[in-house]
């Protein structure tokens, strides 16, 4: 039983407007839903992805009104997307035209990459990947042949190897590939694969025992997920964490996948999600994420929770 590769990254963001602009406007992904939390109706859920709305391509936002993350171990601490092999100088006048913090054009882990931040501070990786296709999106503001093709890799921070490797090897199954030593400050990185590995299906681990525990915040992210192909399958892991006694969600009804959450030693959150239903079970594919969706449990208080959000648009 395996996962077959990184699913979604959920973060926080404190204000959605902005938001909705920069991952739209300035990084040119597609909204494929507009939905709300379904934990707290009060904030928004903002899904970005490629313009099919792919499993691995999501990257997602809680809008809560909060201050700025504090920046430490215990943390998913940088979020990998995936573009054209081609398209790095691309990129790095975008960013520079859009006055983002960015650094330059590197080489990390074999790959050539940029690193910048979004407008609330968010780490971000841009890493080459010429080994996967996206689904472009016809009305993106960025050329087909440079858009984000889905997630990946993914750095979480911990201040020990030992007791995070045992759930990813013996819990997950993932395996540990290589190790490095990161050039900008993430001290040694270790890196684990799932499925048939490469960038969309890697977790590095940044081993960090100097750094205070990270606040979450504006600018964090509160989990990353992992895929899984179907009901049957998640059902199947369901049963793996019981058994090993992993503290968890149990099944989680999401609506536009199933889901199952727990931590894992370094105090990080992980999901479990399954690839499907997909965020066309509830509208049609041409238009998703035009309007505010809600599932079927939330529909009847549609009136109240329209009510309390803010536009975005």
């Amino acid at each position: 039983m395996d996962l077959t590769g990184i699913h979604h990254l959920t973060a926080i963001t404190a204000d959605a407007p902005a938001n909705n602009r920069f991952y739209t406007e300035t990084l040119g992904l597609r909204r494929v839903k507009k939905t709300v939390n379904q934990d707290d109706t009060s904030a928004y859920h903002l899904f970005f992805a490629d313009g099919a709305g792919s499993a691995g391509s999501d990257l997602t936002f809680f809008d809560w009104p909060v201050g700025r993350e504090r920046r430490g171990t215990r943390s998913i601490s940088r979020t990998g997307l995936r573009v054209p092999a081609a398209s790095l100088d691309y990129w790095a006048g975008r960013f520079s035209d859009k006055k983002l913090t960015a650094g330059g054009i590197a080489t990390l882990d074999g790959r050539c990459s940029i690193d910048f931040e979004d407008p609330e501070g968010q780490r971000f990786r841009l890493t080459a990947d010429g080994a996967n296709a996206g689904h472009s999106w016809d009305r993106s503001p960025v050329p087909a042949e440079h858009q984000i093709l889905g997630l990946g890799p993914i750095t979480i921070s911990v201040p020990e190897l030992a007791p995070t490797e045992t759930v990813l090897s013996r819990v997950m199954n993932l395996r540990r590939v290589r190790d490095y030593a990161s050039p900008d400050g993430e001290g040694q990185v270790h890196v684990f694969e799932m499925g048939a590995g490469g960038a969309a299906a890697e977790l590095h681990v940044a081993v960090q025992p100097d750094l205070p525990t990270a606040r979450q915040g504006a600018g964090a992210v509160h989990h990353v997920a992992f895929r899984t192909p179907d009901v049957p399958a998640i059902h199947g892991w369901a049963n793996r964490l019981n058994e090993l006694r992993v503290p968890n969600s149990g099944e989680v009804e999401r609506y536009y996948f199933r889901s199952l959450y727990f931590r894992e030693p370094g105090g990080n959150l992980f999901e479990i999600a399954t690839d499907g239903p997909g965020f066309a079970v509830d509208e049609p594919f041409e238009t998703m994420g035009e309007r505010l969706s809600l599932p079927p449990f939330l529909e009847g208080r549609r009136a109240q929770i329209e009510a309390g959000l803010k536009p975005i648009d």
